[in-house]
């Protein structure tokens, strides 16, 4: 039984502390829920920031987990704007870095997420170069890709991953011209592999994104803080008014090291370790979202998930085993992606060397097809492109870890609930 004495904090107001917060008041925890954010915006859900908010079709309210009031209704301590500095887990507490304020905590709840990957060449202090993670960045953004659609303007992507090429469609939505730098061969490369990230680059080029692969940004060149161009290490120099560093995220867990928790190794992403109820090395510290490394049974190894879906679910999971009921967290990774009249889904986990090849059920020429991973015959992953309804049976097919015959599973006349069964 939780003491309805007790003190739960949650240190990381992002969406999975929103949702951890939510679960403890649903589950009937009626203790202190302290949860502090180091925004001064309410906790919000970060896909709208390079999708439909920064393209304007969402309006900036929408993107708020919770109205402002929710948190007091449900008597959450809500601490916007603060930062915790220290963790004493000997006398489990979490200090406030701003005044030293101590508040002590009976279990303790890490979703300190990630936060952008920096590009580490010469002039990265112009006041053109912009990353994307935060609301406050999104606006700026937003702003700055309309003034270049106006004037024809370009922007350089460092990074064609999810958040670089969902930038470089807004802005060619908004009418800029957009050059993308990838140090692979294709977009979208470590996640997709080759076969499937051409999709995505024939897709940019047909809206004239030009992409320059296999080379890498090693100086932005400025005058007067303005840029002027972004050079690359094979000597050529782009012309460009603003540079967005999409190289990728980095698990905020300076916190938690400093706290003597276990972190994974960087081939299991770098996050706070966690077991399958998502408990942390100390047993009244738990950890969820973009930082937690926790195992996954179905692939035999520690994720680490920057994905939408995983805070959602992760959130209220280790509310759940906070409150000490039974949980296994396994959830499989999916998200999803918008980029001008492509729609995508993927759920899984199959990088590169991790499968034996990619089966397609439709037409990849058209983008209307799913992609399925497969080793030894069992599906790994899928990606469904503008066909919809079907990510509960990939899913499924997934969870089976059974072998299937790929000729039907490449057909879209064969039901994809016959198979795997």
């Amino acid at each position: 039984m939780v003491d309805a004495d007790q003190t739960f904090v949650i240190v990381g107001g992002g969406l999975a502390g929103a949702k951890a917060a939510e679960t403890l008041r649903a589950e009937g925890y009626s203790g202190r829920v302290i949860l502090i954010c180091d925004e001064r915006d309410h906790p919000y859900e970060r896909p709208p920031l390079s999708k439909g908010y920064l393209l304007g079709k969402e309006e900036r309210d929408s993107v708020f987990v919770h109205e402002p009031a929710w948190y007091a209704q449900n008597d959450i301590e809500l601490h916007l704007g603060q930062t915790v500095d220290r963790i004493d887990r000997t006398a489990k507490t979490v200090r406030f870095g701003e005044d030293g304020t101590l508040v002590r905590y009976d279990k303790l709840l890490l979703v300190t997420g990630a936060e952008p990957r920096r590009l580490d060449i010469p002039g990265t202090g112009l006041a053109g170069v912009h990353h994307l993670r935060r609301l406050a960045h999104a606006e700026r953004l937003k702003g700055v890709l309309q003034h270049l659609g106006r004037d024809n303007g370009h922007i350089v992507i460092a990074g064609a991953g999810w958040i670089g090429l969902e930038v470089a469609a807004a802005a060619r939505e908004y009418g800029a011209e957009v050059t993308v730098i990838e140090p692979a061969p294709t977009p979208l490369h470590g996640v997709l592999g080759p076969e499937l990230g051409n999709v995505f680059a024939q897709l940019h080029r047909e809206h004239g994104v030009r992409f320059r692969f296999g080379v890498r940004l090693t100086e932005i060149v400025g005058q007067d803080g303005m840029v002027l161009a972004a050079r690359t290490d094979d000597g050529e120099e782009h012309p460009a008014h603003d540079v967005l560093a999409a190289i990728g995220a980095a698990p905020r867990i300076a916190l938690a090291e400093a706290a003597g928790l276990e972190i994974a190794d960087r081939a299991h992403g770098g996050g706070i370790v966690v077991d399958e109820r998502l408990r942390t090395s100390d047993p009244e510290i738990y950890a969820a979202g973009d930082v937690a490394s926790f195992p996954h049974a179905r692939f035999g190894t520690r994720l680490r998930v920057e994905h939408w879906a995983n805070a959602l679910n992760g959130g209220p999971a280790a509310a759940r085993a906070m409150l000490g009921r039974e949980v296994v967290y396994d959830r499989v990774p999916y998200f999803f992606t918008d980029q001008y009249d492509l729609g995508m889904e993927y759920s899984g986990w199959a990088p590169p060397g991790t499968y034996d090849e990619v089966v397609i059920r439709g037409d990849a020429g058209k983008r209307e097809f799913i992609a399925f991973w497969v080793a030894q015959g069992r599906v790994l992953a899928g990606m469904n492109v503008n066909v919809w309804d079907v990510t509960e049976q990939i899913q499924k097919l997934i969870r089976a870890a059974v072998p299937v015959d790929l000729e039907a599973l490449a057909d879209p006349h064969v039901p994809l609930e016959s198979l795997g069964a």
